[in-house]
């Protein structure tokens, strides 16, 4: 169990520019990596031991981020493409 955050900008490190121009310019983006920092935040709250969750929970979200950095990342690969 990892205690780091998986922030975007350290799961795509050379990526930094394109999620600035993301974040800027496609509404879609905005609102996936909100949700996604929200949840990010959930996860490491439950990894480090500041909230309590069941098993279900902790798995659902886990389940959630990674879907969210997989469309993250379509999104890079189109931009660089």
């Amino acid at each position: 169990m990892s205690h780091t955050p998986h922030e975007l900008h350290d799961v795509f490190p050379d990526d930094g520019d394109i999620l600035h121009q993301l974040k800027l310019d496609n509404g879609h983006f905005q609102k996936l990596s909100d949700r996604y920092h929200g949840i990010n935040r959930e996860i490491h709250r439950i990894e480090t031991g500041v909230e309590p969750s069941s098993d279900d929970r902790f798995e659902d979200l886990k389940k959630q981020r990674l879907a969210m950095l997989d469309e993250i990342g379509q999104m890079i690969k189109a931009t660089t493409a």
